[in-house]
């Protein structure tokens, strides 16, 4: 093929290359994050057989993409100690003679950093992966469970996700 022919039959295909391309529709959620439970993996497990990490692996998605802390968005409503320090918020719970109760003395909680620069707002999609402890040696309890919310820039809580319950041998 001669490059006068290449050269036509490319001009010939731009214009319906730029339409479909144009007429491509991104995908829009509404501005409060929602979330799932993806999966939870142990990582790392001792000479002695029992669980010490896990990782916890939600997935999120969010209509205006302002998921995400800076280290210094300390100023209130973010200030440690309040309410929203933490923007991946992590209850655990154990279970104990055959009911799950909350311990809300341990902190599992983070801050997950900005997941796109927050001068941009568009909708994203993904997974948050997590690596926490999982092995506790004050408790003798072995079956374990995680509830998670994400907490959005403008204070908006997702839903709230559980993970399965995880069985941590004992050592």
């Amino acid at each position: 093929m001669h490059s006068t022919a290449k050269l036509r039959l490319f001009v010939l295909m731009l214009p319906a290359l730029l339409w479909t391309s144009s007429c491509r529709k991104f995908e829009e959620f509404p501005p409060e994050p929602e979330i799932a439970f993806a999966d939870f993996k142990v990582v790392l497990t001792s000479t002695g057989g029992f669980t010490g990490k896990g990782r916890l692996y939600i997935s999120y998605r969010d209509g205006d993409g302002d998921i995400g802390l800076e280290q210094g968005d300390t100023l209130a409503p973010f200030n440690p100690g309040g309410d929203f320090y933490y923007n991946l918020i992590i209850r655990f719970s154990e279970r104990r003679n055959g009911q799950m109760v909350e311990l809300p003395g341990l902190n599992f909680s983070a801050r997950i950093p900005p997941l796109i620069p927050k001068n941009q707002k568009r909708s994203i999609k993904g997974i948050i992966e997590y690596e926490l402890d999982v092995y506790n040696p004050n408790s003798s309890y072995d079956t374990i469970q995680y509830h998670i919310r994400l907490a959005d820039r403008a204070l908006n809580l997702s839903n709230e996700v559980a993970s399965p319950l995880i069985i941590r041998p004992k050592p």
